[in-house]
């Protein structure tokens, strides 16, 4: 099970790689691939992978091993992604191979049918179904060689089929999925054999049965079977090619051919040259050739519209991550060695801490004795501020009414002024009128 990663992963780091990559073990990696997994974090996010598809995924691998299928080694964890090291597969996609040629015999298309179909005979007999067939997942193990072996790859969406379990929305991509996929219907191992009808189709003529403008346009095409041989794309294509084709393009998946009919249809079963008898050598039939400019242009219009297959690249990036990984080893024994030099210091701290804590308490002591003077202090001044405060009032108030008093004083002098000045000015005007009279007597006596 999956679960058991993460102790892999530790005792592989320990045994392999204790702080760099070997020579040894860097020829032992360049023969592998790796498929980097990127780990779903939150099961509310839609990023990344689900714990439960991926060990579905390993477990799938782990349990296949066909010369037609890539081939699981081992695997690897860290906090973010689950890698799975993988047989190379260097030879490239097949029909990227095939575009290569000026034209393709239908025999030699057969041959590499009859691969792809025992590769898929042997899933289907482990009840395994791949669900996202398609020429981006076939590909060659070498291409330089006299007879290319094809490899069936990406395992993501692949399910094995159990009695009683029953399979919907496992979607692929939508030029290749059966008409049950679209209507959301039960899924079983037929599914795949719809896909190779598809490939099939494109294979020999270079175009898409099912693709529309859009994706809906694609999917209602699928789900009325709406295609035809149209005479320009297979103008040389044998009947029998034909019939293989049909057969396994039918809307309902009990009447389509099984994995096991379609390595008996006579198409696939072709007699090879070595097989014919002497006699019959003079009558060699016609062998048709098929042109592969249109499966150019599918290929090229396919890898532009789509992102590259890069699941499997070469591991030289794995073995970078080791080598990081290595190096955080390393400075995790740094960290360990760093913290027991922490803890020395710490211990040292405290110990002085303990010694200015004891000296904290007496000062705390003796500060706390002259606060409770001050406070004291503080208290009775207080006190004598309200008393202060108190006779400020009274004698303010006091002011006031001496103010009052004076204020009326001052309105009495004012008149008692007045009345003086007056009797002045009375006294004064009787003085005068007396002087007047002395004067007039004194002057009337006279002879």
């Amino acid at each position: 099970m999956l679960s058991c990663i993460t102790r892999w992963e530790k005792s592989w780091a320990a045994d392999s790689l204790p702080s760099s990559v070997s020579a040894r073990r860097r020829a032992q990696l360049s023969s592998t691939a790796a498929k980097f997994i990127k780990k779903r974090r939150l099961s509310s996010s839609r990023r990344g992978v689900s714990r439960e598809e991926i060990e579905r995924e390993v477990n799938i691998l782990r349990e296949i091993q066909h010369s037609n299928i890539i081939t699981l080694h081992d695997i690897f964890e860290n906090k973010t992604d689950v890698i799975l090291i993988l047989e190379l597969v260097s030879g490239g996609e097949l029909f990227d191979f095939l575009a290569e040629k000026e034209s393709l015999t239908e025999e030699e298309a057969t041959q590499f049918l009859k691969q792809i179909l025992d590769g898929v005979q042997y899933l289907h007999s482990k009840r395994i179904a791949h669900f996202d067939l398609k020429p981006e997942n076939i590909m060659l193990l070498d291409k330089n060689v006299p007879n290319p072996r094809i490899k069936l790859i990406d395992f993501g969406i692949a399910h094995q089929i159990k009695a009683g379990n029953e399979f919907k929305n496992i979607f692929g991509t939508p030029e290749f999925v059966a008409p049950e996929i679209v209507n959301y219907e039960p899924l079983g191992l037929e599914a795949d054999m719809w896909s190779i009808g598809v490939i099939t189709y494109i294979l020999l003529s270079g175009a898409s049965p099912f693709l529309g403008e859009t994706k809906q346009e694609t999917l209602t095409n699928i789900s009325a079977v709406n295609y035809d041989f149209d005479e320009e794309y297979f103008s040389n294509t044998s009947e029998l090619a034909k019939d293989f084709i049909r057969r396994l393009l039918v809307k309902d998946p009990k009447k389509r051919m099984t994995i096991d009919d379609s390595l008996e249809h006579p198409w696939i079963k072709v007699i090879k040259r070595r097989n014919v008898r002497p006699e019959e050598r003079d009558h060699k039939p016609e062998r048709r050739r098929l042109k592969t400019t249109r499966l150019k242009e599918y290929t090229i219009k396919s890898h532009s519209s789509m992102p590259p297959n890069n699941t499997y690249v070469n591991f030289e990036r794995f073995s970078q991550v080791l080598e990081e990984i290595a190096a955080a080893e390393e400075g995790l024994k740094d960290l360990e060695r760093n913290q027991r030099s922490c803890r020395e210091d710490v211990a040292a701290l405290l110990s002085i801490y303990e010694e200015k804590e004891g000296w904290y308490k007496e000062e705390n002591q003796s500060i706390s004795s002259d606060l409770s003077h001050i406070r004291q202090e503080l208290q009775r001044t207080q006190i004598q501020r309200k008393r202060s405060q108190e006779e400020t009032r009274l004698t303010m108030q006091s002011a006031n009414i001496l103010k009052r008093k004076f204020g009326r004083l001052e309105n009495r002098y004012e008149v008692l002024a007045e009345q003086v000045a007056s009797e002045v000015r009375w006294v004064e005007e009787l003085v005068k009128s007396i002087s007047v009279e002395k004067d007039g007597l004194g002057s009337g006596s006279m002879p």
